[in-house]
């Protein structure tokens, strides 16, 4: 038995060549397009996937839709990003998952691998542990952006992890991602806030897919946000102007190694 590889596309023409590669093992390859204007369908029907078109709205919607209309070919589902790529490890791991009919877990979380040209910022973005491999029937997600799963049923962890080229389209596309990002995360923050205050048990919980949503729902509460606007009034200036600068060094940096025809 195999594993269903799910993966999400739009304009991936770039990415998802080495995407579908490194996932060639499997017998169900299936990219959710959002109706891309480049080459990106004809490329995951060359490499054998099958593609599945919907527009898209936003991220949970997106998702829960795609598990409930898909019909995948086997029991456990595989999640990538066209940005993302399977290592060997995580591949025995899976196929090692999907052969043991013992097994109790419905979903496993995955670490990532965040690559900066060339290398591993292990320390600056660290491999934070996202749900990606389950069966459909008992996940859902949640959010607009950056969406957490809800699990009808026990879950474990993955020792392997994905390698995350997330700078793959340049330094100006994620700074224009994450100007988009931050806008859903405010929006889904002001919907928190403006919720009853809860109790967060999950900060101290030795579970880590709890203790960082727990982590994050209390960012949104902080008592001494006020303190921090205060500084970043002061220091805006002086923060947005390094920035610049630090923007254009990296960016040289960035057509120097296009110029070669290295990673980014």
């Amino acid at each position: 038995m195999s594993v269903s590889i799910l993966i999400l596309t739009l304009n991936e023409e770039a990415n998802l060549p080495e995407c579908v590669q490194s996932v060639r093992w499997s017998d169900d390859i299936v990219v959710l397009d959002s109706f891309s204007n480049d080459q990106t369908v004809k490329i995951a029907e060359e490499m054998g996937a099958r593609v599945v078109q919907r527009r898209f709205d936003n991220w949970s919607t997106h998702q829960n839709w795609a598990l409930e209309h898909i019909p995948f070919k086997h029991p456990w589902v595989f999640y990538l990003d066209a940005d993302e790529r399977m290592t060997e490890e995580l591949k025995a791991e899976l196929i090692s998952i999907a052969h043991d009919p013992n097994r109790t877990a419905v979903a496993y979380y995955c670490g990532r691998r965040n690559m900066f040209m060339g290398r591993w910022i292990r320390h600056a973005m660290p491999p934070g542990m996202i749900m990606r491999l389950f069966r459909p029937s008992h996940v859902r997600f949640e959010r607009l952006v950056n969406p957490v799963p809800v699990i009808a049923g026990p879950y474990g962890y993955l020792s392997g992890m994905l390698v995350h080229y997330n700078f793959s389209k340049g330094i100006s596309e994620w700074i224009e991602k994450h100007n988009r990002y931050s806008q859903l995360e405010a929006l889904e923050g002001m919907k928190l806030i403006h919720q009853p205050s809860e109790a967060q048990p999950g900060i101290f919980s030795a579970d880590r897919a709890l203790r960082r949503r727990a982590l994050k729902n209390l960012s949104f509460r902080l008592p001494w946000r006020p303190f921090l606007k205060f500084l970043y009034l002061y220091l805006w200036h002086c923060v947005l102007q390094s920035f610049y600068e630090y923007m254009i060094v990296v960016k040289m940096r960035e057509l120097e190694r296009r110029e070669e025809g290295l990673p980014i």
